[in-house]
């Protein structure tokens, strides 16, 4: 079975569709699926639930399918960086679950494994119980959370072998796998594609049999989200200065 697509747009052809619950990977702008993005926002589909950390910031990543409007609910645990987004929600414009970050990981980690759904600690007494099943165990309150079971599963990995096997790079592995794992059809954008067997066994990260498509982006942008640089204290500069004077 070939899994490798020519385009982004090709890969999403006849997968993506109006309405439907989508998981995206990535933590801010790290290890999202770029290109995938971009084409599902060409795509022109609407009335989508977007399932990822954050979304994005304005202009590059999720945050380019709120600037379309295609998005109509988030499923996320993160809603800074991004002042569409706030826009959007404080106007009622964009319908918002929002979620604890480690609950989202494990929705999405049960959703894979076949797992309704589990009982968690965290929320208890907060809105995020509200209208949830709460149950007592050994003394202590637990409220129940339903497993994430996305349509359409968009995925960024560092490398994969032809038959999807993949490998994660550094902290882009993030919510990738757990999201790879979850979906009903599981898309995802490499930096490279080798031959199967080519990656060691031990270096798989997720097996292929998660994997639907496959698709080559061996440039994405890589933007970085946030850069601090650290000033030198004023006296230093001063001195940097009245040294580089007397030369």
């Amino acid at each position: 079975m070939n899994k490798i697509y020519p385009s982004a747009a090709a890969a999403l052809d006849g997968v993506v569709q109006d309405g439907q619950l989508i998981a995206v990977g990535g933590f801010g702008l790290c290890g999202i699926p770029e290109a995938l993005i971009e084409a599902l926002r060409d795509s022109g589909k609407q009335n989508l639930t977007a399932i990822s950390n954050n979304a994005g910031v304005d202009g590059f990543g999720l945050g380019k399918l709120l600037e379309t409007r295609q998005i109509k609910k988030m499923i996320s645990s993160y809603v800074g960086e991004n002042k569409e987004f706030e826009r959007q929600y404080l106007a009622g414009e964009l319908a918002l679950e929002f979620t604890p970050q480690g609950t989202l990981a494990e929705k999405l980690r049960a959703g894979g494994a076949g797992i309704p759904a589990f009982f968690t600690k965290t929320g208890v007494g907060t809105l995020v119980a509200e209208g949830k099943e709460l149950r007592e165990f050994d003394g202590e309150t637990y409220v129940m959370e339903r497993a994430l079971v996305p349509d359409v599963s968009l995925v960024k990995a560092h490398r994969a072998d032809k038959s999807g096997n993949l490998q994660f790079r550094l902290t882009a592995r993030n919510f990738n796998p757990a999201v790879a794992m979850a979906g009903k059809m599981t898309v995802v954008e490499v930096e490279e594609i080798v031959e199967t067997g080519a990656i060691a066994p031990d270096d798989v990260h997720l097996a292929g049999i998660y994997v639907h498509r496959l698709v080559l982006n061996a440039s994405p942008e890589k933007r970085i989200e946030k850069r601090t640089i650290t000033e030198a204290p004023r006296d230093h500069a001063a001195q940097t200065e009245k040294a580089g004077a007397s030369t």
